[in-house]
């Protein structure tokens, strides 16, 4: 279901230039309506559901409404974003409730070699059945027929 802005506790990131929700999301989806100071979904139904502005968000206004096999009869998932990670409350439908803390990132941005560590990609592999990268990061040896 896609991300909605409670108004109630939106600020605008202090009707700055750019919420953090419009930093965050990748699909360009939050904007900040200026006549209200107080950000919005334009387009809810292309959504991808990332949890980047609800994780982002500094006020805690932005939910994502859950499916109906995920979180049935009032149970939640929500985060709560800290410095250095990201709480994640889960309550169930008994009442139970749940809490996972994962670390957020600690690299400065930029600086992830996404390709370190693979081989070089060639043209002629275009042509080729196997992945990329693939017999030498499997650790495999594939068997060749004999012709």
């Amino acid at each position: 279901m896609p991300s909605y802005v409670n108004p109630e506790k939106c600020d605008g990131c202090k009707a700055l230039d750019k919420t953090a929700c419009q930093y965050i999301c990748p699909n360009d989806l939050m904007v900040l309506d200026k006549k209200t100071e107080k950000a919005y979904n334009r387009e809810p139904e292309m959504c991808w559901e990332c949890y980047n502005c609800v994780k982002i968000c500094p006020q805690q206004a932005i939910e994502v409404r859950g499916y109906a096999d995920f979180v049935p009869l009032g149970a939640s998932v929500t985060p709560l974003r800290g410095s250095d990670s990201i709480m994640w409350t889960v309550k169930f439908r008994n009442g139970k409730i749940k809490r996972f803390k994962f670390p957020i990132r600690t690299t400065p941005e930029g600086s992830i070699q996404a390709h370190e560590g693979f081989p070089e990609a060639k043209v002629e592999d275009l042509d080729n059945e196997l992945l990329f990268s693939e017999p030498e990061t499997l650790g495999v040896d594939f068997p060749t027929l004999k012709k």
